[in-house]
């Protein structure tokens, strides 16, 4: 029988993970994207305040290295247990819960008085951020068709770019002039009101729930490691992960005993390259999006090999050759991030994208945390403070970029 103009048509698999008639496309990628400020704010942040932390706490880099991958850590183990049981809920639900622990965590960063409990309250903030980065990619799998999942990848990761220009340089002001305990307080009270919002504004999305797997959640997990071709989007997890959490942790520390930056002169190295990346990141979706994203991904891979040698080798030079260097490290580092990031959330279908991208999440986390501790291993500090052997650390990060490339032609596209 033919239907009426006025009866409504079938849903599409989009349209019932966000209802068109709750939220628009676009107002759910800028929430998605101000969670993703805060969670990457809250991990970034940790990197430029190493000069600060090593010398108020008297640490080393290996200790260092250590308060820097505890995160990663937590979130590893944070994201095979939430596996379990992700798919079976609300994303909106899970989400705001998720943030909240987050936010609270954070706050926990700020009021930290030593050394031991700032390591254990980035253990509460890892073991809640981490899952939260995994979700809004399954979110984007779930709301966004494929055409144009680049393009929605590359708006959300530019939240990384936008940290780097505003939340940055603001954050290491206001530890050069107070403590570094005041960009933590910072963000803890701008996470609580992106909680808020999200609260509000944020449409209920059970759109996997109709197709959600009721077997045993190990069960689920086991299907889903013995997939060849996800476990292909792992190893481009575990490779692009590591290629980049070798050098980045080392960047500022580098370079004020090395290159010879002051601690509050290092936001411009992320306010330059945040405002290249948040254009650049967007240009790489788009990219990937109408030229293949598997393309585009080795294309800047291999491009992004010039930058690490270059970073890690670099002598004391003036401030604007050493700012051209990271700026173009971090564009090629976002260009790169990308398109692989949209790969991985299209090798799952969705009624097991949240386990996935959770699994992975932990892998990834995993990875970075052991990257970052095996560059704190590599790197030594000399009597003079001066930073040893980074050049080591750039050749291993281009050996392991390599291998991401050769391992992306194996990945297949499913959703």
């Amino acid at each position: 029988m033919n239907t009426s103009p006025e009866e409504p048509t079938p849903a599409t698999s989009a349209d019932a993970a966000v209802p068109k008639t709750v939220i628009r496309e676009g107002l759910l990628i800028f929430l998605l994207a101000a969670i993703q400020f805060t969670h990457m704010m809250d991990f970034v942040i940790m990197m430029p305040l190493g000069p600060q932390l090593m010398r108020v706490f008297n640490i080393t880099p290996q200790e260092f290295g250590l308060l820097v991958s505890a995160y990663t850590f937590s979130a590893a183990v944070a994201g095979f247990l939430s596996a379990l049981v992700i798919d079976r809920f609300d994303r909106k639900h899970a989400l705001l819960g998720l943030y909240l622990g987050f936010a609270l965590g954070t706050l926990a960063c700020a009021m930290a008085p030593s050394f031991g409990l700032l390591l254990a309250a980035r253990v509460v903030a890892g073991a809640f951020g981490g899952v939260l980065g995994a979700l809004i990619l399954a979110v984007i799998g779930d709301a966004i068709p494929e055409q144009r999942r680049g393009a929605a990848t590359g708006q959300v990761m530019a939240a990384f770019s936008v940290a780097s220009i505003a939340g940055i340089p603001v954050g290491l002001y206001l530890a050069s002039v107070t403590s570094w305990h005041a960009p933590f307080y910072l963000l803890a009270a701008l996470s609580f009101v992106v909680l808020l919002v999200g609260t509000f504004f944020l449409p209920v999305m059970r759109g996997h729930l109709s197709s959600a797997t009721r077997e045993s959640p190990f069960l689920v997990i086991g299907d889903i490691l013995r997939r060849q071709n996800l476990r292909w989007a792992m190893a481009l997890t575990v490779t692009l992960t590591m290629a980049g959490f070798f050098v980045v942790p080392f960047i500022s520390p580098y370079m004020v005993a090395n290159v010879g930056f002051e601690e509050a002169e290092l936001s411009y190295i992320y306010l330059f390259g945040g405002l290249a990346t948040v254009f650049t990141s967007q240009w790489a979706g788009r990219l990937a999006d109408r030229h293949g994203k598997k393309r585009v991904f080795a294309s800047s891979a291999v491009l992004s090999l010039l930058p690490i040698l270059a970073i890690t080798n670099l002598p004391p030079v003036p401030h604007y050759v050493a700012l051209i260097v990271t700026t173009f490290f971090f564009i090629l580092f976002g260009a790169r991030f990308v398109p692989a990031m949209a790969l991985i959330t299209s090798t799952v279908e969705p009624k097991l994208r949240g386990s996935f991208m959770s699994i992975n999440s932990s892998v990834q986390q995993l990875s970075a945390g052991l990257a970052s501790f095996g560059a704190g291993l590599i790197v030594q500090e000399s009597a003079s403070g001066r930073l040893l052997h980074f050049s080591w650390v750039g050749l291993v990060a281009c050996a392991i970029t390599l291998a991401a490339v050769w391992v992306v032609p194996h990945l297949k596209q499913v959703s």
